[in-house]
């Protein structure tokens, strides 16, 4: 849905129409890699999310890209609310009651994930980590089939970006129980966070940015980031994120690539203390 708003105010812009290609899976690493080798003329662009630049360097033996040394960012696009949500028939309705609930299961308790290694994962092993818990993941390639999966009752719960699960928590067919962030979502604002229910140490932050591959002359990176800025700050683009779940978060591409070393020293910490890894 982002991409789509960006392209379609991109296109307006540029006059030039914008494809939206969907590589999905293994936590954002396989759109990645597609995007690292091809030309840096401007044309290609990653619309890359925490997990592949921040998250895959410490959970992959080897990557088809290096996050830092393949990519220019050039603009930060939303931060992303990461929303615990449930399947409707679970009758816990507070992280308290789900924990509880949790803890008495057997078989153990299944929660899904977009991939391994993806923000959904890695806050739900820290979900469990942080209250002793022993939850059987269940990874799928993106968000989609995995909450196809929590809707029929497949497995009960999951860490989730709120733009993916909003229209299915608005028809009531899941339950949002709290937000792993540090605040509030504004598009759920009577959510309480999993601190505010007593449950520390999972915090997260997600975000969604558009980055060039390495190399991409500095004039057309500046320009990207001067329009999409632009574009980020007008009423309706502002409006249609806040509809789907996203919170803009306009800055410059070097305020960009700091968020990008900050998030890799607090994931490579969470990687290490969970112990997660992908093959």
């Amino acid at each position: 849905m982002l991409a789509r708003l960006l392209a379609e105010k991109l296109g307006n812009v540029y006059k030039q129409s914008f494809v939206v290609e969907n590589r999905a899976g293994a936590g954002g690493t396989i759109g990645a890699g597609s995007v690292a080798r091809v030309p840096n003329d401007g044309y290609t662009l990653l619309l890359g999310v925490t997990a592949s630049q921040t998250i895959a360097p410490f959970i992959y033996k080897s990557l088809p890209y290096d996050p830092v040394k393949d990519f220019e960012p050039v603009a930060m696009l939303a931060t992303i609310p990461v929303a615990l949500v449930v399947n409707a028939e679970v009758p816990a309705k507070s992280a308290a009651q789900l924990v509880a609930l949790a803890r008495g299961a057997n078989p153990p308790m299944g929660f899904g994930s977009s991939g391994i290694g993806a923000i959904p994962h890695l806050t739900g092993e820290l979900f469990q980590k942080s209250q002793g818990l022993s939850l059987l993941h269940v990874p799928f390639k993106g968000s989609s089939p995995a909450l196809t999966e929590l809707l029929a009752g497949r497995v009960q719960m999951m860490f989730d970006h709120l733009p993916s699960s909003l229209p299915s928590i608005k028809a009531g067919k899941l339950r949002a129980i709290a937000i792993a962030g540090d605040k509030r979502a504004a598009a759920l604002p009577e959510i309480p966070t999993l601190a505010e229910e007593g449950i520390n140490g999972v915090a997260v932050r997600s975000w969604f940015g558009l980055l060039a591959p390495r190399g991409t002359p500095k004039d057309i990176v500046d320009g990207l980031n001067k329009t999409i800025n632009e574009q980020l700050a007008a009423g309706d683009a502002a409006q249609a994120m806040a509809g789907f779940g996203a919170e803009p978060a306009a800055m410059s591409p070097e305020d960009f690539a700091r968020i990008i070393r900050e998030d890799s020293r607090q994931w490579e910490e969470v990687v290490r203390d969970t112990g997660v890894t992908a093959n």
